[in-house]
């Protein structure tokens, strides 16, 4: 293949601030020059007629030298172009990173052309060519172009394909992270087969898709601070959403048994390598199922996932490590782990007065302004026992206290029906045994509205609506609820700025030079 090295310097720092506006300046020249010579620099068509995967699949078998009598018209991006005297060079990139050769010739393209191509033609270009497919002496697949066309003018630079991007730049400015990095187009598609697959599953389960608002007049199903804005119409108060929950159980109640959503939710929380404040989520919602059946199903789910996305159960992350998604997921107790490696029995009935000598003893530090028992004994697990995780597990037997939605445990007092799947040390998804009494469901809301006066901002309201719909009635009910970036986290091995094309990032500063720190 011809060499792809861009004639920018390596290294350079190409975010606005620091672009040579001469650069740019000759670009816009180059475009006015085309313009004034009746030549659309930014045509409304092209007459493609193959993709450039389609001459590589239909040609690549060619020996060097090789020509044939195909004609084809393909487009792609310049991404490296050798002009010399009478033969110019130019590679094309598509989208999915399929490079294919140009090669312009006097004897093809005439004197003139082949004059307009070395002026007018710059890296990152968009560029048709025309003509023979062939195999040139040096073995690289070719187009023999008996004509060209600009179909859309580039007006700055691409940075070296050959130099890595800052991690900032690649996420601030993402279109030139897919341009000139190969994983970062995988990533991209990958997600995309994982979308593709949670639906496959989903329909052969024969649950429906659904979608619900995200623009609420009260936050809930989940314990988390929300984003707030005013709705003009109606002078009044809202919420992004936090979760889908109390609308796909409204779906529940009005007799749809299987319900999905994938979709966003958004949480006024901290910004980190694994949270991002708007992010990808899927819930489902089984009819007659419990948290045994749901964590069944959210297992096919993670399964079929990594089968389809990586063609295995033992994929490769980005360090180079192979995780198997494979086997039995262990299951293991909350209490139980938290005993075991705290050194004391801790049940649903021990004293904030334990925990907290527990936490001194061990330089814990339990934050916060709200005291509660559940929030204690959750924040201890996770210092003692939740970076041992890393092969898919399930966690349960949650305090009651800090699962306000899940119904107690059928057999274990002061518990209730919920686990958590950890992955690699950090939690993917949670499945509960839905509580359906509405009785019960009121009071643990009317607790929520106490705790929220205490002082604790994650506390969900009391929501009138949902409770009217649970009081017709609602069916035992298995849920879940998954991270769809964190799921591309568990599959790949990357951050979770990786997994999300366009994440959030820090705005810059006007005036400001340096790019924004991250939090």
């Amino acid at each position: 293949m011809a060499d792809t090295e861009s004639n920018t310097p390596e290294n350079a720092d190409l975010s606005p601030e620091h672009l040579d506006p001469e650069q740019i300046r000759i670009r816009k020249e180059k475009r006015q020059r085309l313009l004034d010579s009746d030549t659309d620099a930014y045509p409304v068509s092209i007459p493609r007629t193959h993709t450039l995967a389609e001459v590589h699949a239909a040609h690549d078998g060619l020996e060097a030298g090789d020509e044939t009598e195909e004609i084809v018209g393909v487009v792609g991006r310049v991404v490296f172009v050798r002009t010399t005297g009478k033969l110019c060079f130019v590679t094309l990139q598509s989208g999915d990173g399929t490079r294919l050769q140009g090669m312009l010739s006097l004897r093809e393209v005439g004197e003139e052309r082949l004059g307009d191509f070395k002026t007018d033609v710059d890296l990152g270009d968009f560029l048709f060519v025309h003509g023979k497919v062939i195999k040139s002496k040096r073995g690289e697949l070719s187009v023999l172009a008996d004509s060209w066309a600009m179909a859309s003018k580039s007006l700055r630079p691409l940075p070296g394909l050959h130099t890595e991007l800052a991690e900032d730049t690649r996420v601030r400015q993402r279109y030139l992270d897919l341009i000139t990095r190969e994983d970062a187009r995988r990533t991209m598609l990958t997600r995309a087969e994982v979308m593709s697959s949670l639906r496959r599953t989903f329909a052969e389960q024969e649950f429906v898709e659904i979608e619900t608002p995200m623009l609420q007049f009260m936050h809930g199903g989940a314990a988390a601070r929300p984003f707030t804005t005013h709705m003009n119409a109606y002078d009044i108060d809202m919420f992004l959403r936090i979760a889908p929950e109390l609308f796909l159980k409204r779906a529940i109640v009005g007799g749809i048994e299987n319900v999905f959503e994938i979709n966003r939710n958004f949480r006024n929380e901290g910004a980190d390598s694994t949270h991002s404040p708007e992010f990808a989520m899927l819930e489902a919602y089984q009819s007659y199922g419990d948290y045994h059946s749901i964590a069944d199903l959210t297992k096919t789910l993670v399964q079929n996932a990594a089968q389809d996305a990586t063609g295995s159960l033992r994929v490769k992350l980005a360090d180079g490590e192979d995780y198997d998604f494979g086997g039995d997921w262990p299951v293991v107790s909350m209490y139980e782990t938290l005993s075991e490696e705290s050194g004391v029995e801790v049940t649903p009935e021990t004293g904030l007065d334990v925990l907290d000598a527990i936490a001194a003893e061990n330089n814990v530090e339990l934050g916060g302004v709200f005291r509660s028992h559940g929030k204690y004994v959750e924040e201890l697990w996770e210092h003692f026992y939740q970076d041992r995780l890393w092969a898919p597990t399930f966690v349960t037997d949650f305090p009651v206290d800090t699962s306000p939605l899940v119904r107690e445990h059928r057999t274990k007092k002061g518990v209730v029906e919920k686990w958590d799947l950890y992955v690699r040390g950090f939690e993917l998804a949670t499945g509960y045994s839905e509580l359906v009494d509405p009785v019960i469901q009121r009071e643990r809301f009317e607790a929520q509205a106490v705790d929220a006066a205490k002082g604790d901002e994650e506390a969900m309201g009391l929501d009138e609506e949902f409770l009217t719909a649970m009081e017709h009635g609602m069916p035992p009910t298995g849920g879940m609820g998954m991270g769809l970036d964190r799921l591309l986290m568990a599959l790949t091995g990357l951050g979770i700025r990786e997994t999300i094309l366009f994440p959030f990032t820090k705005p810059i500063a006007p005036g400001n030079s340096e790019m924004a720190e991250e939090g």
